[in-house]
């Protein structure tokens, strides 16, 4: 049987950044290894500063690494690339655009008709359920309908992968496994692959299939563990299973949170 080939590919990937006294080096990521297969979720947690966004900055093109390389679809990342999804913690819409607009945003610089650009932008409005908030501004809309209305900004430019930089840390705890289930449902259905960004380790567990464990800076992988459990298209379905506490207490146990709590 063939292999299929990943989307995505770090392969003994190392960032260095000049420390404070403006002379040294700080080692942020060494020698990262992983690769994220077609219509996978990984998600990555660790310790903070750790260099989990680092990876985010180096797959997304924003820097380069000192070390190693990075492909998607098997061609080297040397720059931004187009085809790269990118989600912060802020939604990041322009406040003086219709919905609408925002989604279309992304699509604007690519030589793609007006025609097609509104009806890729109404395609994932309802795929996100925000067609009926097409022509609302977003101060109208809740910050987890913004969030919303982001991921379906992400996913108009069609993107190879999606990253997803903690995107749901500044919402409350019902709207965020709200729109866990929101976003899980709608990447399941869209096939899209996934790599999250956090420092929530249930909500590793109940949106992922596999959960890459980094050590303190610098960062390494220490740790893959994948997560054998059904419903990954239903978050809230997978937090009420009682093996997803057996996973978190595993990922406690892999950093060594109760020794640094104690």
């Amino acid at each position: 049987m063939l292999k299929t080939a990943s989307v995505l590919d770090l392969i003994a990937v190392t960032k260095r950044f000049t420390a404070p006294d403006g002379v040294s080096l700080l080692t942020a990521i060494e020698r990262i290894t992983f690769c994220v297969r077609p219509g996978e979720f990984v998600a990555v947690v660790g310790p903070s500063g750790c260099g989990k966004s680092t990876i985010l900055s180096l797959v997304a093109g924003l820097d380069r690494p000192n070390e190693g390389r990075i492909l998607l679809n098997q061609v080297l990342v040397e720059g931004p690339n187009p085809t790269v999804g990118f989600m912060l913690q802020k939604d990041l819409l322009l406040p003086w655009r219709k919905i609408i607009h925002n989604v279309e945003f992304g699509l604007e610089a690519r030589s793609i008709s007006r025609s097609e650009r509104r009806e890729r932008a109404l395609r994932e409005l309802q795929r996100c359920r925000l067609q009926e908030f097409a022509e609302s501004y977003p101060y109208q809309l809740s910050g987890g309908m913004r969030q919303r209305a982001a991921l379906a900004r992400t996913l108009a430019i069609e993107p190879a992968i999606v990253l997803l930089d903690e995107p749901f840390s500044s919402l409350d705890a019902q709207t965020k496994l709200v729109l866990q289930k929101s976003f899980a449902r709608t990447i399941a259905s869209s096939a899209i692959t996934t790599l999250l960004i956090t420092h929530d380790l249930m909500e590793a567990v109940i949106m992922s299939d596999r959960i890459l464990v980094m050590s303190e800076r610098p960062g390494r992988i220490i740790e893959e563990i994948p997560v054998d459990l059904p419903d990954r298209d239903d978050p809230m379905a997978r937090i009420s299973a009682p093996r997803s506490r057996d996973y978190v207490d595993h990922l406690l146990a892999s950093l060594h949170l109760q020794d640094k709590a104690a």
